[in-house]
C-alpha cells in the first residue's frame, strides 16, 4: 500500500473574478456551477465566498485564502474580470494557480448572460507577464462547468508536484561517483526551483547506522520485511540489518528536515559501502519509495528529484533505472506476438540492481547483487552483496522521465509514454523489457544529443501531459519528447 506522507495534500480554492461593468451574479452563479461539478469528481476544491472586482477585494480574498488553510488557487473568470486585481492576488498568494474562464451556455441568453471570460482570459494572460508570474493555463482554457471542473481535476497532480517540490529537501550521502559523471550535476539549479539539499559524507551515512542499532522498532521492521516477502525470503538471516539501515535513514531524515515538509534521498551505494555495512542498500531503498521516499542510487540527486515528482504526479510508487540494454535479436522473434508493432529499436530493457518496490514487480524476491558480486567477492559464496529485491517488472504503462541539471547550470527534461512488455527478459535484477515508439531516435537526437545521463526516473502512469504542463510551470525551456517518425529532430540526418 503507497504511503503518502511524504506528499502533499491539496486544498484547492475556487476563486472567482468579475469585472465591475459585468454582472457580479453571473460569475456567482458559473462559479457555483463549478463547484458542484467538482464536487461529482469527489475534487478536494473549496469554495471561496470573496468575488474579486478589485483590489480590496483581492486581499479579502487572500484573508479568506489563508483562513482555509488553501495551498493551490483556481481563479475563474466568470466573466471578463479584472486582470489587476487578479493577478495581483496570484502574485501574493505565491502558491500554484491556475487560470480557467466561462464558455457561453446558451445563445439564448447574449445580452445580460454574456461574459466575455473568452476576451478576458487574454487581459489576464498580459498581465501575469507583466508580473513575471508562472500559472498553469490549461490547452484550451474556456468551457462549460463540467469542463472547467475536468481542467482542475488535471491541475490537481500538477499543483500536488509543485508544493511537494517546494517544499523538498535531498538528502545525499557520498561523494557522487566519478566513474559516472552524469551524476555529478551541479547543485545551483536545485535552489532556482526552490529545492534544499543537504550532502553528507559516507561516514556520517554509516554513523547513523551504526547509532540506530538497538533501536526498538528494528524488530518491527524486520518482522514486515518478511511478512512483504513472503515465499521471496531467501535471507531471513539479513532482515535485522537490513531493518536497521531503514530505520537510520527515517530517523535521520525526520531530524533533518528543518524548513521542509518532505524529503527523499540520494546514497552512495558502492564499492565502499558493502564492506561496511555488510549488504547491499536496495531492498531499504524499495521499501522507502513505496512510502513516497525516493532513494536515488549512486548519489543521482537530480534522479531523486525525478523520482519525487513522478511520485506526486501519479501517487504511485517510482523507480530509478538504467536505460541498460538492447533487446537480442532472437528475443525479439520469439516474442513477436506479445511485441506487437514495436520496431527493434523501439525496445530496451531497463534494469538496476534490485532498487523497485515489490508491488511493482512479479515475484518479488530477496537476491544478490550479482555485478557487485563479481567485484567484491569473487568465487566466494554471496555475503556482503546480499540485500536486493529482483523480479521483472509488471507489464503496464509507464512514463519514463528526467529533470537534469546541465554542466553549465541550465535546466532541461525529457519525457515519454511506454509501456513494459509482458517479455520475459531472461537476466537479473529489477528488469523490464520496455517498448516506447521511436526509441531508436529519442535515445540518439535527444538522450545522447543532449548529454542525458543514464538513469531514468520510470512512473508506472501515464504522466507526460501532467509532468509537461508542470515543466512550463517551473520555467523549464527545454522539455523533449519521443517525436514520431514524421517530425524530424533538428540533428537528425535527412538522408
Amino acid at each position: 500500500m503507497f504511503n503518502q506522507k511524504n506528499i502533499p495534500e491539496v486544498k484547492i480554492g475556487l476563486l472567482a473574478v468579475s469585472r465591475d461593468c459585468f454582472p457580479i451574479a453571473l460569475s456567482r452563479r458559473r462559479k457555483q456551477a463549478v463547484a458542484a461539478a467538482c464536487q461529482k469528481l469527489n475534487l478536494p476544491v473549496i469554495e471561496l465566498e470573496t468575488i474579486i472586482e478589485n483590489e480590496k477585494d483581492g486581499l479579502k480574498a487572500l484573508e479568506e485564502i489563508k483562513q482555509k488553510g488553501i495551498n493551490a488557487l483556481a481563479i475563474y473568470l466568470g466573466n471578463f474580470g479584472p486582470e489587476g486585481p487578479t493577478t495581483m492576488v496570484a502574485q501574493k498568494f505565491g502558491g500554484p494557480v491556475m487560470l480557467a474562464a466561462a464558455a457561453e451556455e446558451t445563445g439564448a441568453d447574449l445580452f445580460d448572460g454574456r461574459g466575455d471570460a473568452y476576451c478576458g482570459v487574454l487581459n489576464a494572460s498580459y498581465s501575469v507577464g507583466l508580473r513575471q508570474l508562472k500559472i498553469h493555463i490549461p490547452e484550451y482554457p474556456a468551457g462549460t462547468a463540467d469542463d472547467v471542473a475536468r481542467m482542475i481535476e488535471e491541475f490537481v497532480p500538477i499543483a500536488r508536484a509543485w508544493l511537494g517540490l517546494k517544499n523538498l529537501k535531498i538528502f545525499s550521502f557520498g561523494p557522487r561517483p566519478q566513474d559516472f559523471y552524469a551524476c555529478n550535476a551541479p547543485i545551483k539549479p536545485l535552489f532556482d526551483l526552490g529545492v534544499e539539499i543537504m550532502e553528507n559524507s559516507e561516514l556520517d551515512l554509516y554513523d547513523v547506522y551504526l547509532k540506530a542499532a538497538g533501536s526498538p522498532e528494528i524488530k518491527a521492521v524486520a518482522a514486515d520485511m518478511a511478512r512483504e516477502l513472503g515465499t521471496g525470503n531467501n535471507y531471513p538471516e539479513l532482515l535485522d540489518k537490513l531493518a536497521q539501515y531503514e530505520v537510520a535513514l527515517l530517523n535521520f531524515m525526520e531530524k533533518n528536515l528543518g524548513a521542509e515538509k518532505y524529503g527523499v534521498f540520494a546514497n552512495k551505494c558502492w564499492p565502499a559501502f558493502e564492506p561496511y555495512f555488510g549488504f547491499v542498500p536496495c531492498y531499504v531503498n524499495s521499501r522507502l519509495a513505496a512510502r513516497g521516499i525516493p532513494v536515488a542510487c549512486e548519489v543521482d540527486i537530480y534522479g531523486a528529484l525525478s523520482e519525487y515528482l513522478l511520485t506526486c504526479v501519479t501517487e504511485m510508487p517510482a523507480t530509478l533505472l538504467d536505460i541498460n540494454n538492447t533487446v537480442p535479436q532472437d528475443m525479439y522473434e520469439k516474442n513477436k506476438k506479445k511485441i506487437g508493432e514495436y520496431k527493434l529499436t523501439d525496445l530496451f530493457m531497463g534494469f538496476h540492481c534490485g532498487n523497485t518496490a515489490s508491488c511493482c514487480l512479479l515475484q518479488p524476491a530477496i537476491g544478490y547483487q550479482l555485478i557487485m558480486h563479481r567485484l567484491l567477492e569473487p568465487e566466494q559464496k554471496p555475503e556482503i552483496t546480499r540485500g536486493t529485491i529482483e523480479g521483472r517488472i509488471k507489464p503496464g504503462q509507464v512514463t519514463i522521465f528526467r529533470l537534469q541539471g546541465t554542466a553549465d547550470t541550465q535546466l532541461r527534461s525529457y519525457l515519454a509514454h511506454g509501456e513494459v512488455l509482458d517479455v520475459e527478459p531472461q537476466s537479473f535484477g529489477s528488469i523490464g523489457v520496455f517498448g516506447i515508439k521511436e526509441m531508436g531516435r529519442f535515445y540518439r537526437h535527444v538522450l545522447i544529443e543532449k548529454r542525458f545521463p543514464h538513469h531514468t526516473a520510470v512512473g508506472f502512469k501515464a504522466a507526460g501531459r501532467v509532468l509537461f504542463a508542470l515543466l512550463r510551470m517551473l520555467g523549464i525551456k527545454e522539455v523533449y519528447y519521443n517525436q514520431p517518425a514524421a517530425l524530424p529532430y533538428p540533428t537528425e540526418n535527412p538522408f
